[in-house]
């Protein structure tokens, strides 16, 4: 399964991919909007937002594109591994 975790913190990035690879899900991770965002989110199953640590204009590009293309947006307040563990075990079972 596809994944884009968003406005997470960079120095656990491995770790989210970790994570999501041991619920069989391959992530991209997004700490910092980096040019062509747009075309680097594509059409992912599942969006995960970390709303502490995304930034506003983030955020927005993600709903406009998750509304455009039909695909859902996960939004978390913690960027913790916990919430991350939450939110797989709930979308990628």
């Amino acid at each position: 399964i596809p994944l884009r975790l968003v406005g997470s913190e960079m120095c656990i990035r491995d770790r989210y991919k970790e994570i999501c690879k041991s619920y069989g899900c391959k992530a991209k991770v997004f700490t910092q909007m980096p040019a062509n965002f747009d075309n680097k989110i594509g059409t992912p199953d599942l969006a995960i937002l970390f709303t502490s640590t995304v930034s506003h204009k983030m955020a927005m590009r993600v709903n406009q594109k998750a509304e455009k293309h039909r695909f859902p947006v996960a939004r978390v307040h913690s960027s913790s591994v916990n919430a991350l563990h939450a939110v797989l075990s709930e979308y990628c079972q």
